[in-house]
């Protein structure tokens, strides 16, 4: 039998419309905005790259590509530095765009109580949350990656 921790540290990250819950250790560096280099032919929520320590990192809204927001806005948004999880030696970490700073929370299985039936959730969320009383979001980063490799290839 696996021994599973108790807790985990836990990150929220709030976005346009509401917030998304990471593993603390998902999430490499929160950095401030700067405008991104445009991307030819990207879809809308794929809003660029970011340079970040050597790396031109792609830069997703997650509330635009899961439908939640048509638009962001950029005047006081932050970037959350995210360790990619495929393995692409190409794309190791992605950037996505937060409107404020991440705040660490400690999860139980007791404080984290899926919410809804999952089946009207947007592109590259995995399921909706409960922690304490604040709601968010768990996105499917392995989606994510892949959508964001395919958005760079076409």
């Amino acid at each position: 039998m696996i021994d599973l921790p108790r807790e985990i540290r836990g990150v929220m990250i709030p976005i346009t419309g509401g917030r998304v819950l990471l593993p603390n250790a998902t999430v490499a560096e929160v950095i401030t905005y700067t405008a991104p280099e445009r991307i030819e032919n990207a879809p809308a929520w794929l809003l660029g790259r970011l340079g970040w320590r050597g790396w031109r990192l792609p830069l997703f809204s997650l509330a635009m590509l899961a439908g939640h927001s048509g638009e962001e806005d950029t005047r006081n948004a932050r970037v959350t530095v995210l360790k990619a999880l495929s393995g692409n030696a190409k794309i190791p970490f992605l950037a996505m765009l937060a409107q404020g700073f991440p705040r660490l929370t400690t999860i139980t299985p007791e404080l984290l109580i899926t919410t809804g039936d999952n089946t009207e959730l947007g592109a590259g969320v995995h399921s909706e949350v409960l922690v304490r009383d604040d709601h968010a979001v768990i996105p499917d980063l392995g989606v994510i990656e892949t959508m964001i490799a395919e958005a760079l290839a076409a």
